[in-house]
Parts: structure tokens; C-alpha cells; sequence
């Protein structure tokens, strides 16, 4: 590509019938500040473009990174939201399991009294059986006795008659 310097540095050869010099050196001084424009124009777009290339690709990087971010942060909030549930799955079981615990250790203890309770109602009935043959026993003796006290006392009237008879 041709320079600026290269065109102010160009330098034609004369001949007779040539061109007027100062009005060629004139337009190659005008074409030379025109070209040393454009060219520093030129330079100047080069320099933005590159420098919008690196900042493309830093946004570029930048998006990759937020995509990888955020698929991190998804699998994250995954991982969080199946172990939430995998915790409030065991949490749920192990409360079940503890319920059933408590309710068939209540089972074991109403059996245990229901037990309990019949034996007592078993013992009352024997004590009842008992104290009635007791009491039974004691009202027969008292009968009995009641029945010698009578006896006795008839004896006792009859032997007082007879001698009251033979008395009289």
C-alpha cells in the first residue's frame, strides 16, 4: 500500500513535452493530504476495530461465563431442591416409623394393663369366692353354735321343768 511519504517522495522524470511541474507537484501535495487523511482515518478505524474485536470478545467470554453460570447455579438449585425433598422423604418416613413406634409400644401397654386388669378382675372373683365360704362358714358355725345355745337352753328349761315338776 502506498504512504503518504511515499507520495510526497515520488519524483517523476522530465521530459520535453511534460506537464507543467509546480501544477503536478500542487495536485501530489493536495492528493498527499488527502491520502495521509484517509490513511490516519484508515489506522484509526483499524485501532477501533480491533479494540471492538477484544471488547466483543470479552462479552463473549463474559456470556459464556454467565451460561456456565447459570447452568451451575441450575444444577445447584437441582441438586438443593431433590435433596430438600430426598430430607423431607426421610424426615416424613422416619416420624411415620417413630409414630408406629409409639403406637404399638401404647398398643403393648393397653395389652399389658388389659392383662393386668383382668388378672385383678380373676383375683377379685377368687377373694369374692373366698370371703363368701368364709362368711358361709362362719354363719353355719354361728348356726350351729346358735343351735347348741338352743338346745342347751331347752336342755336347760326342760331340766328346770322336770325339777320344777317333781317339786311340785
Amino acid at each position: 500500500m502506498i504512504t503518504p511519504l511515499d507520495i510526497q517522495n515520488k519524483e517523476f522524470k522530465k521530459s520535453v513535452r511534460g506537464y507543467n511541474e509546480s501544477q503536478v507537484d500542487a495536485f501530489l501535495d493536495q492528493i498527499m493530504v488527502d491520502y495521509e487523511q484517509l490513511y490516519k482515518e484508515n489506522l484509526e478505524m483499524k485501532e477501533q476495530l480491533e479494540r471492538d474485536t477484544k471488547q466483543v470478545e470479552k462479552y463473549q467470554q463474559m456470556e459464556e461465563t454467565l451460561k456456565e453460570t447459570l447452568v451451575v447455579a441450575q444444577s445447584t438449585a437441582d441438586d438443593l431442591r431433590s435433596n430438600a425433598l430426598k430430607k423431607a422423604d426421610l424426615t416424613v418416613e422416619e416420624a411415620e416409623l417413630k409414630a408406629k413406634e409409639i403406637v404399638a409400644s401404647a398398643k403393648n401397654e393397653l395389652d399389658r394393663i388389659k392383662t393386668q386388669q383382668d388378672e385383678m378382675l380373676h383375683q377379685l372373683q377368687i377373694f369374692k369366692t373366698r370371703f363368701r365360704t368364709l362368711l358361709q362358714a362362719q354363719l353355719d358355725n354361728m348356726s350351729e353354735d346358735a343351735e347348741d345355745i338352743g338346745n342347751e337352753l331347752r336342755n336347760r328349761r326342760s331340766g328346770q321343768d322336770e325339777r320344777n315338776q317333781a317339786e311340785d
